[in-house]
């Protein structure tokens, strides 16, 4: 039977649209017929009876499923969904304290630069080098410092010892001690300034350093420009915390909650699950910001996407309209199956947004064919006509 006659939009859906949810709504479209089913489960039979009667490998195309995204063959794993889908607009975006941006401790020409764009840094990783006359006084001022804590301690020591001697008062003592120690405190003070600047030398060179690890986005500063103080030299993100913000307006909003899965797309096709770990409300119920983080692939920060959200029942089995093929006139999904994958009857369902029910035939558990499914189709046809002759 073909299954584009089945296909019609429900009234449910029409209402839906005229309700409020727009073009950001999507309704599944009919469940293949009572009759259909009855062919799928009859084609089902038909298979079983076929194997324990025979071929074992009937049905099996042998590609290994490590190599199969070679062969341009996704493999993917059995998803839930059900009910209606909403579709909202999105982004992928770098987390907060994702990324920085990394000033010039103080005013300066730039020596080197050490970094370029796309390169991949440990926290502390040198960036830029500045040679900075500011930078030069810091230090300058320190070492100063340090001397004078130095010939004030030696000044305290010998009033100890004349002290304890007799020989000198114990206010000439006390006035020793309190240098010594005035000393020390502006030691720590001109230390703390140094260190504040990025610790210069004695000549004034200081290096700037990432503050985290990370993939240099961009660079700023070229040798022998001029800075000054607070001027950005580069950007680092860690590519690896990205998360996914939606706008939902307000009709679907009320339909997300914290912790529910959502389904985003790429512009390619690449589909990224996410789960909702924050919902913000926008002013004047106007709808909210929604985000959510990545479960296994990260795409990379400012990439477009497109979310999938379920509202209603999220029980039943759905799988890439793309993985379920037609063999032999009956609607199969290639399983993986050892160093393989096995043709697999199933009943289908009703289809959305390149989704499709799967009401019978898999358990939910399988890993399966998806994107390039009909290259697995193709190569089953091939092997049975060269079996034939």
């Amino acid at each position: 039977m073909d299954r584009k006659t089945l296909i019609s939009l429900t009234t449910v859906g029409i209402a839906a649209a005229v309700a409020g949810l727009g073009a950001g709504s999507l309704i599944w479209r009919d469940a293949p017929a009572a009759e259909e089913h009855a062919e799928g489960e009859h084609a089902e039979g038909e298979h079983e009876e076929s194997t324990e009667g025979g071929a074992a490998e009937e049905g099996f195309v042998a590609l290994p499923p490590q190599t199969a995204s070679t062969a341009g063959v996704e493999v993917t794993t059995v998803g839930r969904g059900g009910g209606a889908e909403l579709l909202i607009p999105g982004r992928a975006t770098f987390a907060p304290n994702a990324e920085a941006s990394v000033g010039a401790p103080l005013a300066g020409v730039v020596e080197a630069v050490h970094v370029a764009a796309g390169s991949n840094v440990g926290a502390g990783a040198p960036l830029v080098t500045i040679r900075s006359a500011e930078g030069a006084s810091f230090r300058a001022s320190a070492d100063a410092a340090r001397a004078e804590v130095e010939a004030a301690r030696a000044a305290y020591r010998r009033e100890t010892r004349l002290y304890e001697e007799r020989v000198t008062a114990r206010q000439d003592w006390e006035a020793a001690r309190a240098a010594a120690l005035k000393a020390e405190a502006n030691l720590r003070a001109a230390q703390a300034q140094v260190a504040a600047v990025g610790s210069p030398g004695s000549a004034g060179r200081t290096v700037v350093r990432s503050p985290m690890a990370g993939t240099i986005t961009a660079v700023d500063a070229a040798p022998g420009a001029v800075l000054a103080q607070g001027a950005t030299v580069a950007q680092v993100a860690d590519q690896r915390r990205v998360e996914l913000i939606f706008e939902a307006p307000a009709a679907v909003s009320r339909s997300i909650r914290v912790g529910s899965p959502i389904y985003a797309t790429m512009a390619g096709g690449e589909e990224v699950r996410a789960i909702v770990t924050a919902i913000s409300p926008h002013a004047t119920d106007a709808g909210a910001q929604v985000r959510a983080r990545p479960v296994g692939f990260v795409p990379p920060a400012g990439t477009p996407v497109s979310g999938r959200v379920l509202t209603g029942a999220a029980n039943t089995l759905v799988v890439p309209s793309d993985a379920v093929q037609t063999v032999d006139g009956r609607p199969v999904v290639f399983v993986v199956d050892g160093q393989g994958f096995r043709a697999t009857p199933v009943v289908p369902g009703r289809v959305a947004a390149g989704r499709t029910e799967i009401l019978r035939g898999l358990s939910g558990d399988e890993r399966i064919a998806g994107r390039g499914a009909f290259l697995l189709k193709a190569e089953l046809s091939r092997g049975e006509a060269e079996h034939e002759h």
